[in-house]
């Protein structure tokens, strides 16, 4: 009876964050593990990341450093979340993260407190970009990215080994008002 208990309140809760609208309900904690609502990213195009310090595709700081830093003063923001679960790739607390992505990277956009990004303990916001994506597979690996609308939908799913060149001109067209 408690298992089925469990599974009814899980299914309930994937159903309620599935039946988003866009991400401004979702709550985070930002790097000094303080809850904040992605509602103060209303009117921003954003590219969510999981990330990880110790992954072949962490030299893609560099890459989404420079795309911040061209699109940035346009309304462009990057949301970074680091996250251990792909080989334990991302070890240490978050201020070590931050000092790495910094040091060898000068990382400026914001990275938030290590999340999961699938299974039994994933973040809300994961199970709805993963729900609401046009690929709804589960997360692969380090370095997904979800391209998020000024109005806060999922524009498209970057896996991690897509072209950053892909993801630059992604980020641009989400920029550019339509005609």
């Amino acid at each position: 009876m408690k298992k089925l208990i469990s599974s009814i309140m899980l299914v309930m809760a994937v159903t309620a964050v599935m039946a988003q609208d866009n991400i401004y309900s979702f709550k985070v904690k930002d790097d000094k593990g303080t809850e904040i609502s992605l509602e103060q990213y209303k009117g921003k195009v954003l590219l969510i990341v999981n990330t990880a310090t110790r992954c072949g595709f962490t030299p893609q700081y560099k890459d989404l450093e420079a795309i911040y830093e061209k699109y940035n003063e346009q309304g462009f923001e990057i949301l970074d979340f680091p996250c251990n679960q792909f080989g334990g790739q991302a070890p240490g607390t978050i201020a070590e993260i931050k000092e790495f992505c910094t040091t060898n990277y000068n990382v400026k956009f914001t990275q938030f407190d290590k999340i999961e990004v699938n299974g039994e303990n994933e973040h809300p916001l994961y199970t709805y970009l993963k729900a609401n994506a046009e690929n709804k597979n589960n997360i692969r690996w380090n370095f997904t990215k979800f391209l998020i609308s000024a109005d806060g939908k999922i524009l498209k799913r970057f896996e991690s080994g897509d072209k950053m060149t892909d993801v630059e001109t992604a980020v641009a067209q989400a920029l550019t008002p339509a005609k």
